[in-house]
């Protein structure tokens, strides 16, 4: 696939990804790879090439910014339920950059210090700075899932999170930072398949929670949730993209694709040099 192809590829993932007005989860096929013209064959290519002008576009973010040359940063959210791959989309896409233009959080349950303060606290120390990628491994929208499923908070409570989460990301994008907010959506049954994989092999032991198959069985109000946060939250400055995760090569290439067209929007580019360059190869050369 050639640099157009991909391109257009990547503007198909935008128009049928994402989370408009209307928008149903129900009628989302997990199995599907909507956008996609090929197979896993042509998917694991594509990816490959993608890979190469991801790398250009994060480097040429990350050295304008070394110069204050720009201000703007992306800001990735990865949302799923369990076993869907966001450690697959970190290591398989997000790995494909140079790592020192990237800030990774994986958020874990919320510690005493954390709760002591507001829900946005620990997550607004985490935003990116200019130039950077930044990927949250589950993120502020727990505390409107789990939150709303387990009752971990009042209902009042929960609905007063949505809009501060909408003001929080419009500051976000109002100072320069692109928010791409990915669910990757399996299905039950291939949840249960690759948590039985954890189970057969003792090398993914380590993988397994025994507490996966307790969220297992609040599956239909985990989708009500996110249905709720998807209606109250996908805006036109931060929209939702819901990427079908049942086959990993097509939500790996997805997000990829919602990553380049992100950063091609920003179009940054390499700064100017701060110094005489043809003076320093004549000093270069004399020594």
């Amino acid at each position: 696939m050639n640099a157009k192809n991909q391109r257009d590829w990547s503007v198909d993932a935008l128009d049928v990804l994402r989370v408009d007005e209307g928008f149903r989860l129900a009628d989302v096929d997990p199995e599907s790879s909507p956008g996609h013209p090929g197979g896993k064959a042509r998917g694991a290519d594509d990816l490959a090439r993608g890979a190469a002008g991801l790398d250009q576009l994060q480097e040429r973010l990350f050295a304008a910014s070394r110069t204050d040359a720009t201000d703007a940063s992306v800001l990735l959210v990865l949302q799923a339920m369990d076993t869907a791959g966001k450690g697959g989309i970190i290591r398989h896409v997000v790995g494909s950059v140079d790592p020192q233009g990237i800030m990774l959080t994986a958020f874990k349950k919320p510690t005493q210090e954390e709760l002591a303060h507001d829900f946005l606290w620990r997550i607004e120390k985490r935003v990116p700075t200019p130039g950077m990628i930044g990927v949250f491994d589950r993120s502020h929208y727990e505390d409107v899932l789990i939150g709303r499923v387990r009752s971990l908070a009042p209902a009042d409570e929960i609905e007063r999170r949505y809009g501060a989460i909408n003001d929080f990301e419009k500051r976000l994008t109002d100072a320069g930072t692109r928010v791409v907010k990915v669910m990757l959506h399996i299905s039950r049954d291939e949840q249960r398949d690759r948590l039985m994989e954890r189970l057969d092999r003792p090398d993914k032991h380590w993988k397994y929670n025994p507490g996966d198959v307790d969220e297992r069985e609040l599956w239909a109000q985990y989708m009500d949730a996110y249905q709720v946060a998807f209606e109250r939250t996908s805006t036109d400055y931060a929209p939702w993209y819901v990427v079908p995760a049942n086959r990993k090569w097509y939500a790996r290439l997805a997000v990829q694709a919602l990553l380049l067209e992100t950063l091609e929007g920003i179009d940054p580019q390499w700064p100017t040099a701060t110094f005489d360059v043809d003076a320093e190869k004549a000093r270069l050369a004399a020594g």
